[in-house]
């Protein structure tokens, strides 16, 4: 059926009625998690793990290079080539950063404790608004997932804070062998929590990614993109549920 004359790509239909009552009102939330509910230590913070977990010396001049020595090795044509679709499995995810961390001197020869301080439990913390918001989606019994593009289930990550009762579902790329947006990683996530897509919030933070899960009916929310120290702005999903 021909819904308008010119339909975006969609992977869903809803029925004449549903496309002519009131939209829905929402009763779960997705989050993104990599720079929407967490974010990874700084540059600073990792590599000083490293040389102390390696017992390399690191003083502000070589911090200060090796950052910078990072930002050009990611540019390089095939370290970028291997990001692509690094998520899509755990061995993909760890190819792709060991073949990056090799063209960067400090790093040579540690790569493998280079990728431990990045899995490490503690190596992702919560925004200072993320345990706020979950606890009153929980409040209010909103149902609450996490979908996103990783390399393991971060879980980990969010048990370490006391955070991980406060998610209902994960479903995370390597699970699935695909990234966002493929519209499987969404419908799993409403399968899992037995909820309508269409009454369903997507957060994060990437546009293409998380903006795709427009396609599968649900509706998103995409915060600015920039690095945030500090609150987030987490606290205005709760705008959508009123």
């Amino acid at each position: 059926m021909i819904y308008s004359l010119f339909d975006s790509a969609v992977a869903y239909r809803p029925t004449e009625a549903e496309q002519s009552e009131p939209v829905p009102p929402i009763e779960a939330v997705l989050f993104d998690f990599s720079n929407t509910i967490f974010k990874l230590i700084d540059a600073g913070t990792w590599l000083r793990r490293v040389a102390a977990a390696t017992g390399r010396l690191l003083d502000a001049d070589l911090l200060e290079k090796t950052v910078a020595q990072l930002g050009e090795a990611y540019r390089i044509p095939e370290v970028a080539a291997l990001q692509i679709g690094r998520d899509e499995s755990a061995e993909q995810h760890r190819t792709a950063l060991l073949g990056w961390f090799e063209h960067v001197d400090f790093l040579q020869g540690v790569e493998a404790e280079a990728y431990a301080a990045i899995a490490a439990p503690d190596a992702w913390v919560p925004y200072p608004d993320t345990e706020p918001l979950l606890r009153e989606l929980r409040r209010r019994g909103i149902k609450t997932g996490i979908v996103s593009d990783f390399p393991w289930d971060v879980g980990v990550h969010m048990e370490h804070f006391g955070l991980v009762d406060l998610i209902d579902v994960r479903v995370i790329s390597y699970q699935y062998g695909t990234e966002k947006p493929d519209p499987v990683l969404f419908r799993a996530a409403c399968e899992q929590l037995g909820v309508d897509p269409r009454r369903t919030l997507m957060v994060g933070d990437n546009p293409a990614k998380d903006g795709g899960a427009a396609a599968t009916g649900l509706r998103a929310y995409i915060l600015p993109g920039e690095v945030r120290l500090g609150e987030r702005g987490l606290a205005h999903v709760l705008g959508f549920l009123d």
